[in-house]
């Protein structure tokens, strides 16, 4: 297979696509930009594309028996692009070309972030009403399905009801997004919370091939999870965590609209998140 070629078409936040020009498959290289807010930041984690990659492959295989997923070929070698990355291979996969389901599909296991937010102001996250008195960080009676649209780069998702995403998706479609999103937090959770992770919430992206629903994107990575460590759990509290709400917090200490351009991020600050990833990653993929 030396020699595949393959054609750059668009950047997101974090992966580079391409597409190959033989077969309808897709080239996704994990890169080491980190976004926050919704803004690329101008500062690179290097190697965090790798151990992203090594991750959510790892997600991927162990959620087949829930979901089929989009992965053709890991670790893909010989290829034929221009990149700046020497471990082109470690930060790639090959994946099947997807119709993308126009919606976030998120689930909150636990009480933090916008959800906190909405739930100090109206009691309830995305038209889900929860009971009184929940304070930060708090363990919910049961995860919930709260979806948010999908915003281009540099744009802020929103968080939806149900019934918006119905509106967005089709009800059927939101159905089969609601209950198998709930079946995959439940598995991931369970099995991170055995080696001392909890995943207090977390990002699915969803398409169809041939109006079957499959599983895309990236799975239960530090970018699109929270992971807290169990043994230093509290409500009532902020967690330490795993993932890049050690970036927001430090942002969050800036005078900074949360607007691009965003700011730098200083070195020490690039490698305890690094060092976070890799915990993560280590744990998790025993």
């Amino acid at each position: 297979m030396a020699g595949r070629e393959f054609k750059f078409i668009k950047s997101g936040k974090v992966r580079d696509i391409y597409e190959s020009t033989t077969s309808s498959e897709l080239l996704i290289v994990a890169s080491d930009r980190i976004s926050a807010f919704d803004c690329i930041l101008p500062t690179p984690i290097k190697g965090k594309g790798v151990l992203l990659t090594q991750l959510s492959n790892h997600w991927f295989k162990a959620t087949q028996h829930i979901i089929k997923n989009h992965i053709v070929e890991e670790n893909p070698k010989g290829l034929n692009i221009d990149t700046e990355y020497n471990d082109l291979p470690e930060r790639s996969v090959i994946v099947k070309k997807a119709k993308m389901v126009q919606i976030e599909a998120i689930v909150r296991g636990y009480i933090t972030g916008s959800g906190l937010k909405e739930y100090q102001k109206t009691g309830s996250i995305c038209g889900i009403k929860l009971e009184p008195g929940l304070v930060e960080s708090q363990k919910l009676k049961e995860p919930i399905f709260t979806p948010s649209t999908k915003a281009a780069v540099g744009e802020h998702d929103e968080n939806i009801s149900f019934d918006e995403a119905t509106k967005i998706i089709g009800k059927d479609m939101a159905e089969k997004v609601r209950d198998v999103s709930l079946k995959l937090y439940k598995f991931a959770a369970d099995y991170a919370e055995k080696v001392g992770i909890i995943i207090a919430d977390t990002k699915f992206e969803f398409g169809t091939i041939d109006g079957e629903l499959i599983l895309i994107d990236e799975l239960f990575t530090p970018d699109s999870s929270r992971f807290w460590p169990k043994d230093s759990y509290e409500p009532g509290r902020s967690q330490p965590s795993f993932d890049k709400q050690y970036v927001r917090d430090y942002l969050s200490t800036l005078d900074w609209d949360k607007r691009p351009p965003a700011p730098s991020l200083p070195a020490e600050i690039v490698q305890k998140t690094l060092s976070k990833y890799s915990e993560a990653v280590k744990r998790l993929c025993k």
